[in-house]
């Protein structure tokens, strides 16, 4: 279990009139072991800040701290050290996964970066991972290309599983699947959570969905945090005007969700 921190975070893109903030002095804390969920329109720089935790954008000013220390990636054997506390699962499994690639090949491949197993030791992990996400290992040998939408998001969640992290970033990985079978995937990141102990920050623009796997819930808008809370009561009553709207705007992803509780 990991504990991220964020102190007064702001990112800066480059822009045709000049440098634009995407990430505004945001300060947020996702507990060890807890799931905070960070949710807001596209646009409201949500990716950014992901991108930003993990040394993927440069900070223009503040601090992320894992576990109480700066997180800084100035350097190759920085960045690897971070990737063994953190990962993150993207949006789009197809440009996420290399096509050439099998299953195993893919999950063997990140879960040797930190680990040396020998063949048995790697067939073993293969199929632990499988089984973790949900899926059958008779799929360990076919492309992506062989999978569906489903399967192929549960493919990279297994193997940004592999290195054992302390921290999982969901960045909108629901987004570019089915509704059918957006509540599937929902269910096992939940489980997931809850089997592993994972410290998680789940980015999302469904409130509702975002309310589901998350202990704790942060709303953005224009880069800046206009309000958190216990997860079941922002959702119950919340207090901005940005955060109601939002919720009243976005459809549930397949029905009621029930309550984190159950």
């Amino acid at each position: 279990m990991t504990c991220l921190r964020l102190c007064d975070l702001t990112v800066r893109h480059p822009g045709q009139h000049g440098p634009v903030t995407a990430v505004d002095g945001v300060s947020l804390e996702v507990p060890s072991g807890t799931t905070l969920g960070l949710v807001g329109e596209s646009g409201s720089g949500k990716s950014s800040l992901a991108r930003a935790i993990v040394g993927l954008t440069p900070v223009h000013s503040g601090r992320v701290l894992l576990d109480g220390r700066e997180v800084r990636v100035h350097t190759v054997r920085a960045r690897r050290r971070l990737g063994r506390l953190v990962q993150v699962v993207l949006q789009d499994p197809d440009t996420a996964l290399d096509p050439r690639m099998t299953v195993r090949q893919t999950l063997v491949e990140a879960a040797t970066v930190f680990h040396r197993l020998d063949r048995r030791a790697r067939a073993e992990r293969v199929t632990d991972l499988l089984g973790l996400v949900g899926l059958d290992p008779g799929l360990a040998d076919r492309l992506p290309q062989q999978l569906s939408g489903g399967q192929r998001q549960r493919v990279a969640i297994a193997r940004a599983l592999a290195v054992e992290p302390g921290l999982l970033i969901a960045d909108e990985i629901t987004s570019a699947l089915d509704v059918s079978v957006q509540a599937s995937v929902l269910n096992t990141i939940r489980d997931l959570q809850h089997r592993l102990g994972l410290s998680m920050l789940f980015i999302g623009h469904n409130l509702p969905a975002v309310r589901y796997v998350s202990d704790a819930v942060a709303v953005m808008h224009r880069g800046r945090i206009v309000e958190t809370g216990p997860a079941e009561a922002l959702l119950r009553d919340p207090q901005h005007p940005y955060t109601r709207t939002l919720l009243a705007s976005v459809p549930r992803p397949s029905g009621p969700l029930p309550s984190r509780r159950s």
